[in-house]
């Protein structure tokens, strides 16, 4: 009797048998998978892609006689299938019809462990690799330019504002995250879990709060001093071309930590899914991603912001360096190749455009090993540009662009315009016969249409894509529509009356309003009156940061977000004036000359808030809350009949209700 021996090495298998020529399974998936690469559709690699499936097949057969008929109907198929059935054959002789046989198919298959400890091997090797970044960051480009800045080349304040707490979030994640994760997944076989670590540390990311609150800030002076201080400059290119940086920009670096926290939140979510409700871990993960979740919401503002910076930075190195394009205010909108029409002649030219929320790019191609460069030929301002259509008999599709600078005269691809046609029909098609009447909307289930039955959002149509506009389902008429456009919330009967995401359309019909158009609501725009009724702790205080003039504010801990401080001008407005994260912050309440009675600081890194309450004994009410925040502990409410502390709280919320 043959033995055999299967052995598993990644996604790829080996069946080693005895005797001559050891052409094994591996060899034949490799090469198989290898030469299916380059055809573009299938089919262009109809053959390769029907012997791929005849292979899977194969694997899921229990008897050598199964794969040895399948085999053969592969083999008809393409040469590439018949030297895989050859292969296979001989496999199958080797193993004979044993009762003992293991099926290829539970070969392929991952148990739910692996998919567990993949995970967290993931979360640890990204782990290293942005432990890396941050040290990069912090022990490198920021402890050189403080170098130089204590020379007094250039001001110190410039280098703590652009880098923010940079070096905390450094210290957390390499003294404290990295560690154990590392010893975790040391002891993984006996301790297979990630959930007690991560809740114990997490409520540490909210210190993200503050580099993303000053990351616009950071690259505007970040391109105002390597413009203005020919030293700055030279230091942060010196390192830029070190091979730690790996020929990425400063800017690129600063994105990561952006960019981090959401990524928790996708790993953890995976983690979750796979899972099973009943594992020791399942609560301490739940409770991780809340905190997770909830911090990553400082984030994503600004992650929609990178984006468009890493976009600006892209187009940026494609320009050869020359344009000065990285910019805040800047928002990159389209780019695309045109033809541009000669104004003496009936030739046109190749050319590319750089569309920008203020300027448009008229960009020249030019030859380049290393990826698309362009030559800008014109930059015209968005300001009084006027775009017309025009007739040409020679090129269709054409039209004018005239602005100040220039006016161009240009012509659309014709793959642009049959892409545009085709995008056109197949929501025609998808439109038709799918619409739910309006008696029955809301009450009756819909058929949701196919994410890939359409390319464009259904109402208004604007092109999805995997970043800034994804695909979503009207829960009322089953349209696809980006999140712009489903950005409503409405109760429908057919799903016991539960709060759903609908279309702005059917938002209109179900409730009989029409859907204000507007943007999106920021963290910022919470009404006050809304969070005083199940707050932790609210009232007036006095207010001094820096050294701005003291003023009046109605502070205020939320109950939903209790590690956060808002501050209102009023306890009747709609939107806060800015926000406190906690989390992380030295409490001081030593007196100092020239602060108020009664007064207590809270400080983090270069940020300082100073307060003043009315009396000793409600600040000492506010101290006792503020402390234990900012250890990451909720807090609780402090007793109601607790000295004349009480009485200034209420008071000030009674006013404010009459009024």
């Amino acid at each position: 009797m043959c033995r055999r021996k299967h052995r598993t090495t990644g996604d790829r298998v080996s069946v080693h048998v005895p005797g001559p020529p050891q052409k094994s399974l591996e060899h034949d998936w490799t090469r198989t998978t290898r030469l299916a690469k380059p055809y573009p559709n299938q089919d262009d690699a109809g053959p390769i892609v029907h012997c791929l499936m005849d292979l899977q097949g194969a694997a899921g057969c229990d008897t050598a006689q199964d794969r040895t008929r399948i085999c053969s109907n592969a083999s008809s198929t393409a040469p590439l299938g018949r030297n895989m059935a050859m292969s296979m054959q001989y496999a199958s002789s080797q193993l004979g019809p044993q009762p003992t046989d293991i099926p290829l198919s539970s070969v392929f298959q991952e148990t739910n462990e692996q998919k567990l400890h993949k995970i967290a091997n993931e979360l640890l090797k990204t782990e290293r690799a942005y432990v890396t970044r941050l040290n990069l960051l912090d022990q490198v480009f920021c402890a050189k330019l403080m170098e130089e800045a204590l020379k007094g080349t250039f001001p110190v304040d410039v280098v703590k504002n652009i880098f923010s707490n940079i070096s905390s979030i450094n210290t957390f994640h390499s003294q404290f995250l990295l560690p154990d994760l590392e010893k975790r997944m040391g002891e993984w076989e006996s301790t297979p879990r990630l959930g007690d670590i991560l809740q114990k540390l997490t409520p540490f990311l909210k210190m993200y709060a503050e580099y993303v609150k000053n990351f616009d800030k950071a690259m505007e002076l970040l391109k105002q001093w390597t413009d203005r201080s020919p030293q700055f400059k030279a230091i942060i290119q010196d390192i830029q071309s070190q091979e730690a940086c790996g020929c990425l920009t400063l800017q690129h670096h600063m994105l990561e930590p952006v960019q981090r926290v959401p990524r928790y939140e996708m790993l953890l979510k995976d983690y979750l899914k796979k899972l099973p409700q009943d594992d020791p871990d399942h609560r301490d993960a739940e409770k991780s991603l809340n905190i997770i979740a909830m911090a990553a919401t400082h984030s994503n503002s600004a992650i929609r912001k990178s984006e468009n910076l890493k976009k600006l930075l892209e187009i940026y190195e494609m320009l050869g360096e020359e344009e000065d394009i990285v910019n805040a205010s800047n928002e990159f909108i389209k780019e695309g190749h045109i033809l541009k029409l000669a104004a003496r002649n009936t030739s046109a030219m190749e050319r590319y455009l750089f569309l920008f929320n203020n300027m448009l790019l008229y960009c020249v191609p030019k030859f380049s090993l290393g990826g698309p460069k362009y030559t800008v030929r014109t930059r015209i301002g968005i300001e009084g540009m006027k775009v017309l259509g025009t007739t040409n008999e020679d090129y269709p599709h054409t039209f004018q662009v005239s602005g100040k600078e220039r006016t161009l005269e240009l012509q659309a691809f014709q793959k642009t315009i049959e892409i545009f046609h085709q995008k056109n029909e197949t929501f025609k098609s998808a439109s038709k016969d799918v619409l739910v009447s309006t008696a029955e909307l809301g009450k009756r289930a819909p058929r949701w249409i196919r994410d890939n039955e359409v390319t464009m959002c259904m109402k208004c149509k604007e092109s999805f894509n995997a970043l800034t506009r994804r695909r979503h389902h009207c829960r009322a008429c089953g349209y696809v529509v980006c999140w712009k456009c489903s950005d409503n919330k409405v109760a429908l009967e057919y799903d016991s009356n539960k709060i759903n995401k609908v279309c702005k359309d059917c938002y209109s019909i179900l409730t009989g309003e029409e859907k204000a158009e507007g943007k999106k609501k920021g963290i910022l725009e919470i009404e006050a009156a809304q969070f005083s009724g199940s707050s932790i702790m609210c009232g007036f205080l006095q207010y001094c940061e820096k050294n701005k003039p003291w003023g009046k504010v109605w502070c205020l801990i939320p109950e939903k977000e209790a590690l956060v401080l808002y501050l209102y001008g009023a306890p009747q407005d709609v939107k806060a004036q800015s926000t406190i994260p906690l989390l992380g912050y030295s409490v001081e309440d030593s007196p100092r000359p020239a602060d108020l009675p009664a007064s207590f600081r809270l400080s983090q890194s270069k940020s300082v808030h100073s307060f003043a309450a009315e009396s000793d004994e409600l600040k000492q009410r506010w101290l006792k809350v503020i402390r234990v925040a900012v250890t990451g502990e909720v807090p609780e409410c402090p007793p109601p009949n607790d000295a004349t502390g009480t009485m200034a709280i209420d008071g000030a919320q009674e006013t404010s209700s009459d009024s």
